[in-house]
């Protein structure tokens, strides 16, 4: 939630009552994630902001995530129903009534286990739209990992037939889409009528779920295996918000994967030893293999360990600003008390950059992953990219599939050259994954 408010203030709560701090809306509207450190510097590890009528109350210690993510005095859906109806348009009575049962079916369909059925059309796919790059080439490596991953993705969880097919239709998505998520944090707090263009990209995307949600109805598979979740969701959601879920769910699956990998390509080739460990990896694995159609099973997947390693500490270093709930009751935090209704904030961000959990916290060190056992599916502790409790997000055992497959199938097929340093964060994103701030240019060429 970007915030651009004319009147805020910070309060600090304290056991005598609040001292509140004026003047502080611009700060942070122009930079929230800066923002939050200096408040927490200034006023300690619990601290409010409140803004246009709203109570944001963020909470920095780790030891207070467990409640934030397991208190039943804590909602997840009471704290996402208006952005998701100023996103999506869907009713208030629609997403609590079928909100729980789409997560539970994306949760079901995208278990570590059942993943297995989606990665060869995957693999195919990006093998596909990888072609089309030609044997060498120049490009932005955000628009380069875009140009290939959408179409890809959209193919494998929408049906082929719902994928952008030839690079005009492509370019026009990839636009339309690029509005909508840069503009998503604004339109999940202000009416259309103050967001033109970007209401105009919501629009668009969902006239093209209607005929989305018209393909994979008229599609007669009847084999759990080969249907998309797609057409999983067309036998879930039973009113006319059908295709509003549909647009949110193509949210999710592209609005993060899609810049951490760009974000994980990105460090490793700005690191020589890191690109240098990664491609050794990818080597031994795929030395059988040529770099035309190459083929990526899962059992390669669990191999290309190192590679996994980037793409999590990708994730740790630009997780989502903030992630919410709406307290129900009041709510005991350290010594301190929540008032109902407040909406309660952690910032993976900044968690991810405490030095007890992550030594030297702002370096790229895929290293320090090998201490996690992911063969289990266990993070490092004090990662929370993913959220916690039942509303973890449903979809991240096949979003790290995705990137660890793609990751390394475009480094295995190419040789890049970094034409732009590193770029640094945004500081702008409260939701979802840092974007650059600047440009980051690759040339490239077939192996």
């Amino acid at each position: 939630m970007r915030l651009t408010y004319l009147e805020a203030s910070v309060i600090l709560i304290r056991h005598r009552g609040w001292i509140p701090w004026f003047g502080a809306a611009f700060e942070f509207g122009k930079a929230p994630l800066d923002f939050i450190a200096r408040a927490r510097a200034k006023h300690g590890p619990i601290f409010t902001v409140f803004a246009a009528g709203k109570r944001l109350t963020f909470v920095t210690l780790h030891e207070d995530f467990r409640t934030f993510f397991m208190s039943k005095d804590v909602d997840f859906e009471q704290a996402v129903q208006e952005p998701v109806h100023n996103t999506a348009s869907i009713s208030k009575e629609s997403f609590y009534r079928f909100h729980p049962a789409c997560n539970s079916l994306i949760k079901g369909r995208l278990t570590p286990g059942n993943i297995s059925l989606l990665s060869n059309h995957l693999c195919e796919e990006f093998n596909h739209h990888l072609e089309l790059l030609g044997s060498k080439g120049s490009d932005g490596l955000s628009d380069l990992v875009r140009s290939v991953m959408y179409p890809a993705v959209m193919s494998n969880l929408l049906g082929k037939c719902n994928s952008p097919g030839c690079p005009a239709t492509v370019q026009e998505f990839k636009e339309k889409f690029r509005i909508y998520d840069e503009g998503f944090e604004y339109g999940s707090q202000l009416p259309d009528i103050f967001l033109g263009e970007w209401a105009k990209s919501k629009q668009w995307l969902l006239s093209l779920l209607d005929n989305m949600v018209i393909n994979a109805e008229g599609n007669t598979s009847t084999e759990a295996g080969t249907k998309t979740l797609l057409q999983h969701l067309v036998t879930t959601i039973t009113d006319k918000f059908l295709p509003n879920y549909g647009l949110l769910m193509l949210w999710a699956s592209l609005a993060n994967a899609i810049p951490i990998t760009f974000w994980a390509l990105a460090f490793i080739l700005s690191d020589p030893s890191a690109y240098r460990t990664a491609m050794e990896q990818i080597t031994a694995v795929f030395k059988n293999q040529g770099t035309e159609r190459t083929a990526v099973t899962t059992a390669e997947l669990q191999q290309l360990s190192y590679v996994k390693w980037c793409i999590l500490e990708a994730i740790r270093l630009r997780a989502p600003g903030a992630i919410t709930r709406r307290v129900v009751r009041p709510l005991r935090l350290q010594n301190y008390i929540i008032p109902p209704g407040d909406l309660l904030m952690v910032s993976p961000y900044w968690a991810h950059r405490n030095p007890k959990y992550f030594p030297d916290p702002e370096e790229f060190k895929p290293e320090r992953w090998e201490k996690a056992d992911l063969v289990k599916n266990v993070f490092l502790e004090g990662f929370v990219a993913f959220g916690g409790g039942r509303n973890q997000c449903p979809g991240r055992w096949y979003a790290l599939m995705e990137m660890n497959m793609f990751v390394s199938l475009i480094l295995y097929k190419y040789e890049f050259t970094l034409l732009d340093p590193l770029p640094n964060p945004s500081s702008l994103h409260l939701v979802g994954t840092q974007q650059p701030e600047g440009p980051c240019r690759v040339q490239y060429k077939h192996r």
